[in-house]
This record gives structure tokens, C-alpha cells and sequence, in this order.
């Protein structure tokens, strides 16, 4: 078996595109929710809360060719990509390009601008708007093939398109392609751009946040005062290497990856099981070959929603035990979809390197339906750990577990 480090790491989220300025809006308590009056038209939508990137564009030199392929969620994610290769030194290798590097990544949905116009061709016989890019830019694989594309990478392609564990799933996959001695590169991750089909999507099960006027009061997970998730967008992007390739280069390694694990619920698409939930970190932990006593921190999928909040701490605590220190930046960004499980694994290495844990917003009144743990509220607070875990849970039923190594 070969081990599998984390040599270049980037994301983009409505706070902020590098480590420095995400962590300081996060210290400040700076919630990048806010009311979406754009919305307004949708009258039958009842939340207007949302979690956008309003500053986002693309580099200059990115040509036309390039972006052709591309609706917002694959620019986002390419971006991500690009400068994750940077912070590994890899951009302009040609190591990259020769078939060593593949990619695992996903997203919710393609570019649903794009899903649009085939409505508007199903329902009015028009193909107004309608051209050779136009499944491109829409496929749920959208994101893999944009990155393999725009590197020009001709590894494995591993599309993970299964919502909420779509970037999780992406960075397990690619984790096992070079733990099995597949190939000694990927890059790895996911990536969401808002919609309000997304939000609505919430709203028919009644699990979006309604303080529409008080957007940074929420969302607030694991609290007794919540009323649901908010919609998020953003992309983030891990680059998984062979340990013995990574060192051999110099690189620099940020974390080893020791640990994953992935199953399903198989009983119902939306409603979270806490017997499975636990299955999959156990699986992580058996990936890994460590007891529960050795991880030191859990960051949590923490949707601010009723069952997924309950199911999610009492499967923790049922295996961790009341000790265990648990927090969820879904209540900074909002539920970022498919971007959400490789923004969080970033987020997680960035914690265990600094020794500082980003606490949970918004979390005033611990719900006494969820499991007894060590909830960060209030402030973020200094821990030195070796290993920390990362869990995403998605509908269908899919659950995911990482767990993430400090590189001494």
C-alpha cells in the first residue's frame, strides 16, 4: 500500500479565496450569508438566504477556447485547481500532463443556465440559446472534465456528482487511487455555484432558514434555535500525492491522508441514519488502523437541520463519547453542496497545522436532542492533535469519513 499526502490545497467561498482572509472572517465572527433580494421574483420560494460569491471572475489570460466549456460551477473549481497546483508546485510541470495525475471531483448539478435552455427547448420547441457546449457546460460530470481538460490530464477521471459527499467522495476516491498504486497524482475535490433551484430544492422539505431578515443570525447547526440550512456556493480543491513521489520532488506536504470511509444508509433518500453515519467513520478509523481515542477533533457536516443535526451528534457521540470537540463551518458559508466536503477537509488541515479550531457561528442554546459532545461555540479555540475527521453525509444515503494526518 502506498501512503497518499496533501501537497497543494486551495478553495473559494463567499469569505474569502485563501487561507489568511477566511480564517480572520471567521475569527471576527463574519457570516458570509446575506439576503438575496434577487430572489424576490421567485414567490413561491420562502427563504432569501444565501451564501454567494459576488466578487468572483476569472483570470485575463484564461482564453475564450477555455471558457467555452465552462458554465460558473467548472470556473470556480478550475480556478481552485489552478491554484492548488500552484501551492504544490506543480502548475507548470509537465509531469502533470504525461498521465501520473488524474482527477476525482463533482458537484451537485452542472451549470443550471444551461439546464435552462434545454427546459425552455422541452417546453416551447425552441432552441434559442442552445450550441455545442451547451451539455458541457450542464453534465454532472462537468467539473472532472473541465479540470482534466484545461491541465490537459490524462489520468483517471473519477466523476463524484453525489450532492453534499460530492467533494468528500472525490478526495477518498483519488486517495485510493494512490493508495492501490494506481497512479502518483490527483486532484481531488468539488465545487457548487447557487441557484435557486438548489434552495428550492430545501424549501419543498421545509429545511431552509426563514430569518430572511437576519441573514448572519443564521444558519445555526446543532442549536435548539434553528429552522433550517441556507444555500451556499464555492469550490475547493486537494492535491493528493504518493508520499514516496512527493518526497522525491521536495515538496511541500501540508497532512497525510491515513484514513476513509464511505457507505450508504439504503433505507431512505433524505432521511439521515445514525447507525450507518457511525459505519462510516468506523470505517475510516479501520482504513486508518486507529482507536477512536486517537482523533482529536470532528468537523462536522453540521447542516442546521433537525434530523441531519440529531442523527449526525448522536452517531459521534455514540462513538467518540462526550470528549470529543466538534464545529461546522457550514454556519460562516452556508451548506456549500458539493464544494462543502473539500472545503471542509482544507479547512480541517489548516486547523490541525495551526493548532486553532474555527468554532460554530451562531451556535447560542445546544440543542439537547443531539449527542453529548465538546461543541466549539463562541470563539475559536487552541488544541495540538495528530489527527482530525472529517464527515459529510448526503442524500441518497451517503455517508463519508476522512481522516487527516499531521505531517511531522
Amino acid at each position: 500500500m502506498k501512503r497518499v499526502v496533501v501537497t497543494g490545497m486551495a478553495g473559494i467561498t463567499s469569505l474569502g479565496s485563501d487561507w489568511a482572509s477566511i480564517e480572520a472572517n471567521f475569527r471576527a465572527n463574519r457570516s458570509g450569508i446575506r439576503r438575496m433580494h434577487e430572489w424576490d421574483r421567485f414567490t413561491e420560494l420562502n427563504t432569501r438566504l444565501a451564501g454567494p460569491i459576488d466578487d468572483f471572475s476569472v483570470p485575463k489570460a484564461w482564453t475564450r477556447k477555455q471558457l467555452r466549456s465552462m458554465g460558473r460551477v467548472s470556473r470556480l473549481v478550475v480556478l481552485a485547481a489552478e491554484q492548488a497546483l500552484a501551492d504544490a508546485g506543480l502548475l507548470d510541470d509537465e509531469s502533470i500532463r504525461d498521465g501520473r495525475m488524474g482527477v476525482a471531483c463533482g458537484s451537485s448539478t452542472g451549470s443550471t443556465d444551461e439546464m435552462k435552455t434545454f427546459g425552455n427547448m422541452l417546453i416551447n420547441s425552441v432552441a434559442d440559446g442552445l450550441n455545442a457546449n451547451s451539455y458541457i457546460r450542464m453534465m454532472p460530470h462537468t467539473t472532472a472534465a473541465n479540470i482534466s481538460i484545461f491541465f490537459g490530464l490524462k489520468g483517471r477521471l473519477i466523476p463524484t456528482s453525489s450532492a453534499c459527499t460530492s467533494g468528500s467522495q472525490g478526495i477518498g476516491y483519488a486517495y485510493e487511487a494512490i493508495k492501490f498504486g494506481r497512479l502518483p497524482l490527483m486532484l481531488a475535490g468539488g465545487a457548487e455555484e447557487l441557484c435557486p433551484t438548489e434552495a428550492m430544492v430545501f424549501d419543498a422539505l421545509y429545511a431552509t432558514s426563514l430569518k430572511n431578515d437576519a441573514p448572519h443570525t443564521s444558519p445555526r447547526p446543532y442549536d435548539s434555535g434553528r429552522d433550517g440550512l441556507v444555500i451556499g456556493e464555492g469550490a475547493g480543491i486537494l492535491v493528493l500525492e504518493e508520499l514516496e513521489h512527493a518526497l522525491a520532488r521536495g515538496a511541500q506536504i501540508h497532512a497525510e491522508i491515513v484514513g476513509f470511509g464511505s457507505n450508504a444508509d439504503g433505507q431512505h433518500a433524505t432521511k439521515p441514519e445514525q447507525l450507518t453515519m457511525r459505519r462510516a467513520m468506523e470505517l475510516a478509523l479501520e482504513d486508518a488502523n486507529l482507536p477512536p481515542t486517537a482523533i482529536g477533533y470532528v468537523n462536522g457536516h453540521g447542516t442546521a437541520t433537525e434530523q441531519g443535526d440529531i442523527a449526525e451528534t448522536l452517531a459521534t457521540s455514540s462513538l467518540f463519547g462526550a470528549r470529543m470537540p466538534i464545529s461546522s463551518q457550514k454556519s460562516f458559508l452556508g451548506h456549500t453542496l458539493g464544494a462543502c466536503g473539500a472545503l471542509e477537509s482544507w479547512f480541517s488541515i489548516e486547523m490541525l497545522n495551526r493548532d486553532n479550531y474555527i468554532h460554530t457561528l451562531n451556535l447560542d442554546h445546544i440543542d439537547p436532542q443531539c449527542g453529548e459532545l465538546d461543541y466549539l461555540r463562541g470563539e475559536a479555540r487552541r488544541m495540538s492533535n495528530e489527527y482530525v475527521m472529517n464527515n459529510n453525509f448526503a442524500f441518497g444515503g451517503v455517508n463519508t469519513s476522512l481522516i487527516f494526518r499531521r505531517w511531522r
